[in-house]
């Protein structure tokens, strides 16, 4: 399929496990891609492998003015944004109690995963307003739908993250851009992979996943499927919706002891 051939789309957070194999599928599909993301090395490897289809952008996304600066030098590149893909994020390194945690850490991640969301829709959302069209796709996690899938500032970025996917959903549907959520259950990606070491050292890898009704962790290149789906005109009609791609985690109450 050819989805997005002749498209402009910007990834953040592209040079992470989902914002990689969006890319590519992306890519694949026609389209021209702005990577995004902090590291320079990782983008720079990335952009290597896809070739000249793509442009890499090292901006921390949580900075605003930055944001706005490199929605525009995009914007006159590529002459126009089609798809953003606010894929930005940061998982912490503090799984505390409420009255234990680190406010720091709290700020850090509102800084980058709901913020540097808030930063890329405002400007990139913009430019689709002039343009009349625009698909715009944001990487929330089950962790905002249900406690218990991250720590207390993790859990409420991305709860924060589905509601702006709603406000943003109303704001600009009048001007003909649609937005979405997807939300991952536990993926095998970068961030995770100290979940996956930990599991192995443990003997415990075969219970990964298993909260879950599929019975197994999900991989990057499935949530960008839901991700291209969402910003495909497959999806002309869905806007303001949170996608769970969790294999059926949410689905039900599967708690420890309540299924075999």
């Amino acid at each position: 399929m050819q989805r997005f051939e002749g498209q402009s789309a910007i990834i953040t957070g592209a040079a992470g496990s989902i914002g990689a194999a969006t890319a590519r599928r992306l890519v694949a599909e026609g389209a021209r891609v702005a990577l995004v993301d902090c590291s320079a090395d990782a983008l720079a490897s990335l952009a290597a492998d896809l070739g000249p289809a793509v442009s890499r952008h090292v901006v921390d996304v949580a900075d605003a003015s930055a944001v706005e600066a490199v929605v525009a030098d995009i914007t006159s590149a590529h002459g126009g944004i089609d798809v953003l893909c606010n894929n930005a994020g940061t998982a912490g390194n503090d799984y505390s109690g409420i009255t234990d945690t680190d406010m720091a850490n709290w700020q850090r991640l509102l800084a980058v995963n709901l913020m540097g969301s808030v930063a890329f829709t405002r400007y990139a959302g913009a430019v689709m307003t002039q343009a009349g069209r625009g698909a715009i796709v944001n990487t929330a996690s089950v962790a905002g739908i249900r406690s218990g899938a991250g720590g207390n500032a993790y859990s409420a970025s991305k709860a924060a993250i589905i509601n702006l996917t709603q406000t943003s959903a109303c704001d600009l549907g009048g001007h003909g851009i649609r937005v979405n959520a997807v939300c991952p259950g536990l993926v095998r990606s970068n961030m995770t992979q100290p979940v996956f070491d930990c599991a192995e050292a443990q003997g415990k890898s075969h219970k990964l996943g298993s909260r879950c009704e599929l019975k197994r962790p999900g991989e990057p290149e499935e949530i960008a499927a839901a991700i291209c789906f969402l910003a495909s005109s497959e999806a002309s009609f869905i806007t303001g919706q949170a996608l769970p791609v969790d294999g059926g985690n949410t689905a039900s109450l599967n708690m420890p002891g309540m299924k075999v």
